[in-house]
């Protein structure tokens, strides 16, 4: 292995009293894939930042080829070619793909030559691996085709070290493979790219090198052949996670709560019938744009449904708007947490008493703040949510904390009925265990869920029964008893179809 390319040496942060990063030490070579991996709030997001400049570290150096770096900020940071890609791709969308790829390093100059633009843009896309168009309009890009052309970006100002963080979280199977082969083929040409991931699969078939942190410390770095499962998420959450994606037994009883009956929505999906029973989770199952969510959507009322029913607990309802649906005794864990979940910058209280706001006002009208406190406490201890004040910004909490924020905000509505839209997506391996275990609680207790989840492995561990969704058709619904990963993947593919009365 040759000398490092950029290390960090007894690097810690501290935001006021709260300790981020604590004398940690890191070395990156170029040629190598080195995964990060940690709990949501183990400190990987203030490393990152610290990495492109956007936070300076209290203590400790950062070494670019041996030397002490000083990174004043991101552009110093993309000056020395160090690089970062989020989650959520950060192009501009109305403008073309060649010009999202140079949109910060075009020359000064009077005149632009858009030809060798495009030129070079399509040499950068090629470079990569990919071909698409260069002048298409960024707003028709995939997830998967946005993510190449900030990697494109990067390249095209000479990057030494990319960090994806959690690049393949919103992709399809399809997609997340062809973002892990680009990656691949970036380190073979040279680059370090920094890879974070709570998809361990990913890991194990991508990284050179994996290291764990916890709580802001340096817990472990070894090569991937020294690495077993078990032991990364025995480091990385400081226990055994032994019932994490195992099977519980089912708690489902005859009584039904919800029953859908040809539920169509034109030009979306159509002929929906299921019926959810109490004390059960039926799963729903599909690849990226088999509508799932938008079924979800219809039944709690935000984009009612063409033609079909909705009974619920006996009683036959048609759903134009979330407030029916949560007067019904439903209530919708949404996916997206930052624009249909949370309200970023409140406060975990006001987060947790807004669906159930009117419980929380006097007899004058008054918000009664002692309450909501009160209340936010309950669910804090609770669910576990991990912060030292429920008067913290909710968006300064990790993912998963945020996700037991806007569960314990449902939570308190008492409802019936939970949908879960993607329960754990981007969020740690801990979390995700807890997030099960809540699931079950809340089903044992009476409870009735709907999970939509990407994750075959958790729609395995978690479903009573399975139904699976292929471009707004309902393929078909399977016992858990029968459920393997194959048998969700033949009919999610539209390789077979059952029909099953339900």
């Amino acid at each position: 292995m040759t000398d490092p390319l950029l290390q960090l040496r007894s690097v810690s942060k501290s935001f006021g009293m709260t300790h981020a990063l604590s004398d940690l030490s890191l070395d990156l070579y170029p040629g190598e894939v080195h995964a990060l991996v940690g709990e949501n709030g183990a400190g990987k997001s203030t490393m990152i930042k610290i990495m492109t400049g956007i936070h300076q570290p209290t203590s400790g150096t950062l070494l670019l080829d041996g030397s002490a770096k000083t990174m004043t900020g991101p552009q110093a940071a993309r000056d020395v070619g160090i690089a970062a890609i989020y989650q959520e791709p950060m192009v501009f969308p109305d403008l073309d793909v060649a010009e999202n790829i140079f949109i910060s390093s075009t020359k000064e100059g009077i005149w632009l030559n858009r030809k060798q633009q495009r030129r070079n843009a399509r040499d950068l896309i090629a470079r990569i691996g990919m071909s698409f168009d260069v002048e298409q309009i960024a707003s028709g890009l995939t997830l998967a085709e946005q993510q190449a052309v900030e990697i494109a970006r990067a390249l095209s100002e000479d990057v030494r070290v990319l960090i994806m963080d959690e690049p393949t979280a919103s992709l399809s199977a399809h997609e997340a493979a062809q973002l892990r082969r680009i990656a691949s083929s970036l380190a073979e040409q040279g680059v370090a790219v920094v890879y974070i991931s709570h998809r361990l699969e990913e890991i194990f078939e991508i990284a050179d090198r994996v290291t764990v942190i916890r709580d802001g410390t340096h817990i472990s770095t070894r090569p991937i052949a020294e690495v077993t499962s078990d032991g990364m998420i025995a480091e990385m959450v400081g226990r055994e996670v032994g019932n994490y994606f195992t099977k519980a037994p089912s708690t489902a009883t005859d009584e039904v709560f919800l029953q859908a009956e040809g539920l169509t929505l034109d030009g979306v999906f159509e002929n929906i019938s299921f019926a959810l029973h109490r004390g059960e989770v039926l799963c729903m199952a599909g690849l990226v744009g088999a509508r799932r969510t938008d079924v979800a959507l219809s039944i709690f009322g935000v984009t009612p449904a063409t033609r079909g029913t909705v009974t619920v607990k006996g009683q036959t309802m048609h759903m134009t708007k979330p407030q029916q649906a949560m007067q019904a005794g439903i209530a919708y864990v949404s996916e997206d947490r930052r624009k249909l979940g949370l309200a970023m910058p409140m406060p975990i209280r006001a987060n947790v008493s807004v669906a159930t706001l009117a419980d929380f006002l006097g007899p004058m009208g008054i918000l009664d703040r002692d309450r909501e406190r009160a209340t936010a406490e309950t669910y804090r201890e609770r669910l576990n949510i991990r912060t030292p004040d429920v008067e913290i910004a909710v968006g300064t909490l990790s993912g998963g904390n945020q996700q037991k924020v806007m569960l314990a905000k449902w939570l308190n509505m008492e409802p019936d009925i939970l949908i879960f839209d993607e329960p754990t997506r981007g969020i740690d391996v801990g979390a995700k265990a807890e997030v099960h275990d809540l699931i079950r609680a809340f089903v044992a207790g009476g409870g009735a869920a709907l999970v939509i989840s990407s994750d075959l492995p958790e729609v395995l561990a978690l479903g009573d029964r399975i139904l699976v969704m292929r471009e707004g058709q309902q393929m078909g619904i399977i016992p858990a008893q029968k459920a393997t990963q194959e048998s969700v993947m033949v009919m999610a593919t539209g390789q077979a179809g059952l029909k099953e009365a339900s």
